[in-house]
């Protein structure tokens, strides 16, 4: 056969095989391979004219004659042109060399949709490029269609068919699921899918999550009917609490009371035994494993268990169910008490070296968010809630970021300084544009400000951040080991700077996002100047009452004594004011002075020009002391009191009358 009557086809070949030559002899080949793939061509269509059915029959004996006719190429083509339809027992046992570009060739636009969705989400262009050709080719080659036509039912089919085949290795079977997921992201970003990729396996159900725990029949669906209803009110993190806590319940229940099958037969007895038994019980889940294991619960967790089966128990009673037991079998003084400790604030030299490291920390999520977290005080949750519009700029007020709501169910303004600023502008400008996801809580599209590759990030990544961090920083603890630090710990120095700076407690209050003083007074009890000032108050007023004199010095300074004290001073009507020196400029000094509403007389000049003077000589002291914002406050004072003395100079002199 010659190279003319190689690259022809007769009227009596297969009405592929034009189309197929053509391909062919776009490729460059020589006239030798151009006849060999013609002739192997001419074979399979001899034996099987039918390729569709040929397709159909199992793989082995497929392999075994593509084996014999060497007509692999014509197959490709086939399955890449939209032919035939790849199934996966094929695509495993071949190497797909050709068919992405075949694919590629067919469906243009689409891929260079995907290709842009892919570099906009922040992947490498590789990484790209191999979810393109070894993962939407094959799955388009698997189903057919248009990169439109892959929905979500799609997507879950060629995984199931992936995960059942057998003949894939672990490793290949992995590959093939990263690649997947990552295509579904790329559908999402093209808007091609409207359910927001997972990560991970999606979690199980609340019945799948208590059928895999043993016990009675009927306590299982009680449990499930109250979890059901507290759904309704509660959030996600706490249904997850709450299933956690009502599950050792149950087991402990059915292995060592199986008589119990019901909630209405429970005693007292079986509840002390359960309140000694939740004491000692060992961790469950992961961390009953590895590190965790041999270990019993913590505290919290236990106090936790014991308030849920109380609140079961109170809840179906009060609801008039038909399961309740007879009367009430948990009380108040079974629920273990917690302990309250002092917020675990870093000393100021800890707190310095570890964010030193946090700003060198080469990764720009941990860099930037464990320095919010310090710089706003912010909880991790609300830290990865915060939205895209988060910063708010009032103008002379500044700027100010918005807290979502979080733990507590409440929103804040904090205020936010220059370096945190900084920092927030700069992750905002480098993370790219990305379609808005889902809010888990409200069901909105929420654009995230800590997204990345259009997926949200994780508090896992900065708690690892945060270790290392503290080891760079040369952080050690006892015995040398490197110093454990959790990611609260930032709010809690963030807290107590503002307390021992002298920060009220009601604006404290409202910066944490606290809903009750008792979250917040525990930062007044720490040994900082703050109590110490109260306490020197608080004693002074004591001697005071005691008319107890001091040797040598009297009970009220006089002026000049003032004037050279260690604090920061406030000329005040009737007495001297003492702020002490770490408190900063006192909020509340001179405020009639300087308020729009305040109109004094011109019988009142000598004392506003005495006092003017008092001002200029406390600013004076304040500059040589170096107390910057004392300093700005008496230069705002002293700028009130001349406009005032201003004014009325100008008014006419009063007639007497």
């Amino acid at each position: 056969m010659t190279a003319a009557v190689a690259r022809t086809a007769t009227e009596h070949d297969h009405h592929l095989l034009p189309t197929y030559l053509e391909h062919v002899a776009a490729l460059g080949l020589s006239d030798r391979s151009l006849r060999d793939r013609l002739r192997s061509a001419r074979v399979l269509f001899a034996e099987h004219p039918n390729l569709e059915t040929w397709m159909a029959r199992p793989v082995q004996e497929r392999l075994a004659t593509l084996d014999r006719t060497h007509a692999w190429p014509l197959v490709v083509f086939a399955i890449g042109t939209g032919h035939l339809r790849l199934d996966v027992e094929l695509m495993v046992a071949k190497n797909l060399t050709g068919l992405a570009s075949i694919v590629q060739d067919r469906h243009r636009e689409d891929f260079i949709r995907a290709r842009e969705a892919g570099l906009r989400l922040g992947w490498t262009p590789d990484w790209v490029q191999t979810i393109l050709q070894e993962c939407l080719a094959v799955l388009l080659a698997w189903h057919g269609g248009t990169l439109d036509d892959l929905d979500e039912t799609v997507l879950d089919h060629f995984a199931s068919a992936l995960s059942s085949t057998a003949d894939l290795p672990p490793t290949s079977l992995r590959a093939y699921r990263t690649r997947l997921a990552s295509l579904r992201q790329i559908l999402f970003e093209l808007r091609v899918i409207d359910t927001v990729p997972q990560r991970g396996r999606r979690g199980a159900s609340l019945e799948q999550r208590f059928a895999v725990v043993p016990m009675a029949e009927q306590i299982r669906v009680s449990l499930l009917r109250y979890v059901t209803l507290r759904s309704t009110v509660l959030r996600p993190k706490s249904i997850e609490s709450l299933i956690n806590d009502l599950l050792p319940f149950a087991e402990f229940l059915h292995a060592q009371h199986p008589e119990v099958t019901a909630l209405a037969l429970l005693e007292r007895r079986h509840l002390e035994a359960f309140l000694l038994h939740n004491r000692t019980r060992p961790w469950r889940g992961r961390r009953a494993h590895g590190k965790g294991a041999g270990r019993t619960i913590s505290p919290a967790v236990m106090h936790s268990t014991v308030l849920t089966v109380r609140n079961l128990l109170d809840d179906i009673t009060a609801w008039d169910w038909t399961d309740a037991p007879r009367r009430r079998l948990l009380f108040a003084a079974d629920v273990p008490k917690l302990e309250q400790p002092l917020p675990r604030a870093l000393a100021p030299d800890v707190d310095s070296a570890l964010m030193a490291a946090i700003a060198a920390c080469p990764d720009p999520f941990v860099r930037t968010g464990l320095q919010v977290l310090r710089g706003a005080g912010l909880r991790v949750g609300e830290l990865l809630d915060l939205e895209l519009s988060a910063v708010v700029d009032y103008g002379a007020a500044g700027s100010w970021l918005k807290v979502p709501l979080g733990k507590l169910a409440t929103e804040r303004m904090v205020p936010l300084d220059a370096a945190t600023m900084t920092v927030l502008d700069t992750w905002a400008a480098e993370r790219g544009a990305h379609r808005p996801l889902t809010h888990p809580r409200t069901g909105k599209q929420t654009d995230f400000l800590f997204t990345a590759h259009g997926r949200r990030l994780g508090a896992t990544r900065l708690r690892v951040g945060l270790l290392t961090a503290a080891k760079q920083a040369g952080l050690t603890g006892p015995g040398g080991a490197p110093l454990i630090i959790t990611c609260h710990q930032l709010r809690h120095t963030y807290a107590t700077s503002l307390a021992n700076a002298g920060m009220s407690l009601q604006a404290l209050m409202a910066l944490l996002g606290h809903v009750t003083p008792q979250m917040t007074i525990r930062y007044a009890t720490l040994a900082s100047p703050t109590l110490r000032t109260a306490y020197d108050q608080a004693i002074g007023s004591i001697r005071t009452q005691l008319t107890l004199t001091p040797v040598g010095r009297p009970i009220v300074p006089d002026k000049v004594n003032w004037l050279a004290a260690e604090m920061l001073k406030t000329r005040v009507a009737h007495g001297y004011c003492s702020r002490h020196a770490a408190g900063e400029a006192c909020p509340y000094a001179n405020i009639c002075e300087t308020c729009d509403n305040y109109t004094p007389a011109v019988e009142f000049i000598p004392a506003l020009t005495d006092q003017l003077a008092d001002v200029h000589a406390l600013q004076t002291d304040a500059q040589q002391r170096g107390w910057s914002s004392e300093n700005d406050r008496h230069g705002r004072v002293a700028a009130a009191l001349q406009g005032h003395l201003l004014r009325l100079d100008k008014q006419p002199a009063q007639r007497p009358r």
